[in-house]
């Protein structure tokens, strides 16, 4: 949906991915599912999620985008092994065509951009046993300002055009599209396609707006079901909500694409970008590379290489994985695998660590004995009674695959580090956590040790036993212990570390880790204070970086205006663009929050938000769904005793395009 956000690359410190580890049990079971609306196309294709690249997210339409670019990402496939792991196709977004047909109605790739032609593009990528893509539009004018020529009445002589180049996949849009019926011209391209008599896999991008999950199965191999996404956590969160619920209508040659990965671009953390590709894969979703991977770090060809969690992706059965559970953003989504095992991600959308959990049962599985679990980004196999579960950090996904096999006892039993207590410290000030280490196998643990170690010069003391003979199946070991900051220490995050180790059975010695973030905070000033003016613990937005006391500019910090509901100017606040949280210390020494809130005049009539005010965990205040067209609405939160607040904006339900927030004259009583 190009025409509607100007796409961003905010850079930021990409945080060192925190280690997953096994939490405690209850779920409800997954809820039976309808097939798909209408048959799949019989062809063939995409029979398992399309897996490459496509240049938009990292180039745009840049002169870098180039001929000399698209062999240089064949040739990254193939030396980076991509290619190995199932990445197959190399797609040219907007931008490869000259604004004007020829004379006979032709496409004219632009010769400064493909000087040979993207017929000898097709053919280097074909020598490297990968396969080409191309984009148009179903409408007059691509999405690109400076108006590319759309397919709109020239369906049949653009896909013969494509076929005689060699391409392998249409990427198909939806702007300038003068009304048209989105089926009918959907359908006259597949139709176009067809008669090419080249197998071309067929990508629907109407952005979802006519709910083609409901007819597109007989017309294209994938169709997507939101706008743009962007590189921020809010953005991805927001995708993720409206794609999950539509499990039923995908399967082999029938997917619900949520839009390109934005792994390695820099506008999220590695946690985060683990996270998105996890997610895409117990999803079913296409994997299509959006960042550069001329440039790429070797964290991002680790994420995106990741076999065992492609696997996922591309299980040949076909499922979307099913929504088990999502209370207080702890979401586990369970995906049935043709082997008939399950892969279970626990996903933690919030900005704390969050125990997640559920059952074998309640995922599928049949009862057994014990079960075999295979954590995807450890590598790691252990056995477990029953129990799937993690205390999983802020924003980031436990991913496992869990089976009713008889070889469970070769692996040493799940062990599960937990977190007891909030990990926030004020300096000189002793906090006190517990931590837990729990037997989730069938199997007992032995020779258990736990260890917690803080930044240098922080006293870490333990004031319980650090360890245990052995724990059997559901037993804990809990350790009681202080966290003292030094007098001075500047307010933040700090990393600490805790550590565990115990024997199999069969005296294998197994070692685990749970990496945390405490956080260093200041009491909240006594009074009314407008929360423009303080510091917050963590903030997320869709577009852009929450802004103090101006609207959400979608970009760069500081690129907002004056806060306007209705007509009425506010001096301060926070604006912000859903999805949005923004978080605060409030130290259980405040009463109230109160704001004005609503949608910003500044993007006209657009815009559908609904906020809420939660303490504690706990859900105290929330407004209906807000539009441009209603007034700011007075909201008030009762918070007392709660040490943390967290202001959130969600979608309205509809996506987040021009969803721009306020939070107007928030205040906050101490």
């Amino acid at each position: 949906m190009r025409h509607l956000h100007t796409r961003t690359t905010r850079r930021r410190t990409v945080a060192a991915l925190s280690v997953l580890l096994f939490a405690v049990p209850g779920a409800p079971a997954v809820a039976d599912e309808e097939g798909p609306a209408s048959p799949a196309l019989a062809d063939g294709l995409a029979l398992t999620p399309p897996m490459g690249f496509n240049n938009w997210n990292s180039t745009h339409c840049r002169a870098e985008f180039d001929e000399s670019m698209v062999k240089g990402i064949a040739d990254i496939f193939v030396e980076k092994g991509l290619k190995d792991a199932g990445y197959q196709y190399v797609n040219l977004d907007d931008c490869w065509a000259l604004p004007a047909r020829d004379a006979d109605g032709k496409l004219v790739p632009d010769p400064a951009r493909f000087p040979n032609g993207i017929k000898a593009v097709a053919d280097y990528v074909h020598s490297k046993g990968l396969k080409l893509g191309i984009y148009t539009s179903a409408g007059t004018k691509t999405c690109n300002s400076a108006g590319f020529p759309g397919a709109l009445g020239h369906e049949y002589s653009d896909a013969q055009q494509f076929a005689d180049w060699g391409v392998d996949y249409l990427k198909y849009d939806n702007c300038n599209n003068q009304g048209v019926d989105a089926r009918l011209r959907y359908t006259t391209m597949r139709d176009a396609l067809e008669a090419t008599g080249r197998p071309i896999v067929y990508s629907i991008c109407e952005w979802g707006q006519n709910k083609p999950w409901e007819w597109a199965a007989d017309v294209g191999h994938l169709w997507r079901t939101t706008g743009d996404i962007s590189d921020t956590w809010g953005s991805m969160l927001s995708i993720l909500k409206q794609n999950l619920p539509l499990a039923p209508y995908a399967g082999p040659g029938q997917w619900n694409d949520p839009d390109m990965l934005e792994v390695g671009n820099g506008g999220m953390t590695a946690t985060e970008y683990r996270s998105h590709f996890s997610m895409w894969s117990v999803m079913a979703a296409p994997l299509l590379i959006g960042s550069d991977l001329r440039t790429a770090s070797d964290e991002t060809f680790e994420i995106l290489g990741n076999k065992e969690v492609i696997a996922v992706d591309q299980d040949p059965l076909g499922k979307q994985g099913s929504v088990v559970s999502s209370e207080g953003g702890r979401w586990v989504v369970a995906k049935e695998t043709k082997d008939g095992s399950r892969a279970v991600a626990l996903f933690n959308e919030t900005g704390s660590p969050q125990r997640i959990a559920t059952t074998a049962a309640a995922v599928g599985l049949p009862d057994a004995a014990a079960y075999t679990l295979r954590d995807l980004w450890q590598h790691k196999s252990y056995n477990t009674a029953g129990t799937i579960s993690a205390t999983v950090p802020a924003h980031g996904t436990v991913l496992v695959r869990v089976a009713a096999d008889r070889r469970w006892n070769q692996h040493p039993p799940a062990v599960e580090l937990g977190l007891d207590g909030s990990p926030l410290v004020q300096s000189g000030t002793r906090a006190r956590l517990t931590t837990t280490v729990t037997d989730l196998g069938r199997t007992p643990a032995g020779q258990v040790s736990v260890r917690l170690s803080g930044p240098e010069g922080w006293a870490v003391k333990p004031t319980s036993p650090t360890t245990s003979a052995a724990l059997s199946t559901g037993r804990s070991l809990r350790t009681k212990w202080t966290v003292t900051a030094p007098e001075g220490t500047p307010t933040g995050s700090y990393d600490l570390t805790l550590k565990a180790s115990y024997r199999s059975p069969a005296g294998v010695r197994v070692e685990i880790v749970l990496p945390f973030t405490a956080t260093v905070v200041v009491p909240p000033p006594s009074g009314t204070s407008g929360l423009g003016d303080l510091p917050w613990l963590s903030a997320a937005n869709g577009y852009g970086p929450v802004e103090r006391n101006t609207s959400n500019g979608e970009s760069a910090a500081g690129d907002g205006h004056p806060i306007t509901m209705g007509g009425v100017v506010y001096a301060k606040g926070l604006g912000v663009h859903a999805e949005s949280a923004v978080e605060y210390y409030t130290g259980a020494a405040c009463e109230t929050v109160t704001a004005d809130v609503g949608v910003d005049d500044e993007k006209g009539a657009n815009g559908t938000v609904a906020f809420e005010i939660w303490a504690d965990g706990t859900k105290v205040a929330s407004t209906g769904v807000l539009t441009n067209a209603m007034p700011a609405e007075p909201l008030t939160a009762d918070i007392t005793g709660a040490r943390l607040v967290r202001l959130v904006v969600t979608d309205g339900g509809d996506g987040i395009d021009s969803d721009h927030a306020d939070w107007a004259d928030a205040r906050l009583s101490c």
